[in-house]
């Protein structure tokens, strides 16, 4: 983010240190947190496990939108909520709903629901941006706090615990994650925020499995089967009703 935000946070540091507490618990719960909680959470749980618990984070930002901004959750969008939710359940439990009887839940699960709390407080705190505060210098702010938070202990474990080891292949997933998963993303997600509201930025969150399975048939070349194409209909389906709700 420097090279297209340094200057303007340098010439609006006046509104970044005005802001500094704001900005604080934005990066501590949106990026240091929120991070930290999903990746420990894959050490120890499994990912149908983590992408159960991820429908929370729309819930959760739904219901904060209503308790802040008093933003109506009309029937129809109810209705769409829980048809989104059934086509989730469909596709990662690949239509049989019995695979939910055998789920174990462990310590990961419990850190990925924290985290999906943490992140919809985050897309709150977004929806709340003073407008003296431009997007990336806002963004950018966030991001160095966040880095300054994580630094003790990136070099505790470093030293202590697992040495990094920038290899090829760790340069090039953390060159991905730094630009895409991270910038671009989170600079999209803010404008989404931003420009339609939270309720409806967080439904666009479901389609996540929809495009994780178009992507794994054409790079991984995974099948896609027929519980795959029923999900991402009820899921689509699902978001046409919101949207008219």
């Amino acid at each position: 983010m420097a090279p297209f935000a340094f200057k303007s946070t340098i010439e609006d540091f006046k509104i970044v240190k005005k802001l500094i507490w704001y900005l604080v618990l934005t990066a501590l719960l949106g990026i240091t947190f929120f991070n930290t909680l999903i990746y420990f959470a894959g050490k120890t749980t499994s990912a149908i496990n983590l992408s159960l618990i991820a429908i929370s984070i729309p819930l959760f930002i739904v219901v904060l939108s209503r308790i802040i901004f008093k933003e109506k959750l009309s029937s129809l969008k109810i209705a769409g909520i829980a048809t989104i939710i059934t086509g989730v359940i469909v596709l990662i439990t690949k239509g049989s709903l019995l695979a939910l009887l055998h789920i174990n839940f462990t310590i990961g699960d419990l850190l990925m629901l924290v985290a999906c709390l943490f992140f919809a407080c985050y897309t709150i705190l977004v929806r709340q941006k003073p407008d003296e505060l431009s997007p990336k210098v806002f963004l950018f702010s966030v991001f160095v706090l966040g880095v300054i938070f994580l630094f003790p202990f990136y070099l505790w474990e470093h030293l202590f615990y697992k040495k990094v080891i920038l290899d090829t292949k760790t340069i090039v997933v953390t060159i991905y994650v730094g630009l895409f998963a991270s910038m671009v993303s989170y600079y999209l997600w803010n404008e989404a925020i931003r420009l339609i509201g939270t309720s409806k930025t967080a439904l666009i969150y479901y389609l996540i499995p929809v495009f994780s399975g178009i992507l794994a048939y054409f790079f991984l070349g995974q099948a896609i089967v027929i519980t795959q194409i029923i999900s991402m209909g009820i899921i689509i389906t699902g978001l046409l009703i919101t949207n008219r709700g």
